[in-house]
């Protein structure tokens, strides 16, 4: 009973002592695009010649994106989060880092790393196709901020990229219409570059160009970790199950001493 009670005292200042983390999530669909496969269909080889991507669509690219190392070093480096990140080893008086020797300062690469495993989660549902993102941080507002630049961010980078390809398939297929004398040639360029119009139009009209927002991130109220009371439970087990092992293992050394002098007096 005292170990038990020493493991419950103990537990409680050191579930007290654990820093509170809140999480914030956003429930994403992902964008649709306009069906060009009857069009594919109808030029045939001469999109692939043409090096042009029509139709697709579908959330698998911007969800990689999303859990790039690429994609989260720029946002980490855009919003200079690197400070933030490591807030216990960083000194704002000094506007230094704590330890002196520059070596084990963070880099880009533990905050990429820090911020992959423990900040941002990335969930899709395979039947209705919804994408969850889910930041957990120390700062409630700060995390519900977070994921809503997050899907900003890879809005307007799938949007200018996009854009940037699109642009560069009218320029192309501008040049082969000037260079072609053939009626259904020019017809089925003429048609294809229209497609291709249609995208700059829609990457420069639409900021939701990948996910469309279902459910925007609020600000948590409550936290989601560490459950205090678990872990003052969880150490009052720990601590009787201890104390029971200790107990029985001494019962069992006093028997088998006894045994012995019993057969040594025999």
């Amino acid at each position: 009973m005292g170990v038990t009670a020493v493991f419950t005292v103990l537990s409680i200042p050191y579930a007290l002592s654990q820093t509170d983390w809140y999480r914030a999530s956003v429930l994403l669909a992902p964008a649709k695009e306009r069906s060009t496969s009857s069009l594919t269909r109808q030029l045939g080889g001469l999109v692939s010649l043409a090096g042009v991507s029509v139709g697709g669509g579908g959330s698998a690219e911007p969800i990689a994106i999303l859990r790039s190392r690429d994609f989260t070093g720029a946002f980490i480096e855009e919003q200079d989060l690197l400070k933030v990140l490591f807030a216990r080893d960083w000194n704002p008086e000094t506007d230094s880092w704590l330890a002196e020797d520059p070596e084990i300062w963070p880099d880009m690469r533990d905050a990429v790393r820090l911020f992959s495993n423990d900040v941002i989660s990335v969930a899709e549902d395979s039947i209705t196709g919804l994408v969850t993102l889910t930041v957990q941080w120390t700062d409630p507002e700060l995390a519900a901020e977070w994921a809503g630049l997050l899907v900003g961010r890879l809005n307007a980078h799938l949007r200018q990229r996009a854009l940037i390809e699109a642009e560069a398939n009218v320029a192309y297929l501008q040049q082969e219409l000037g260079q072609t004398n053939l009626v259904t040639l020019q017809q089925s360029v003429g048609r294809l570059l229209e497609t291709e119009l249609q995208k700059v139009m829609l990457a420069r009209g639409n900021e939701e160009y990948a996910f469309r927002v279902i459910d925007r991130a609020q600000v948590p109220k409550m936290r989601f970790r560490p459950n205090r009371t678990l872990i003052v439970v969880l150490a009052t087990l720990l601590g009787g199950m201890l104390s029971v092992l200790v107990v029985f293992s001494r019962h069992a050394i006093k028997v088998a001493q006894i045994r012995a002098a019993s057969t040594t007096v025999a």
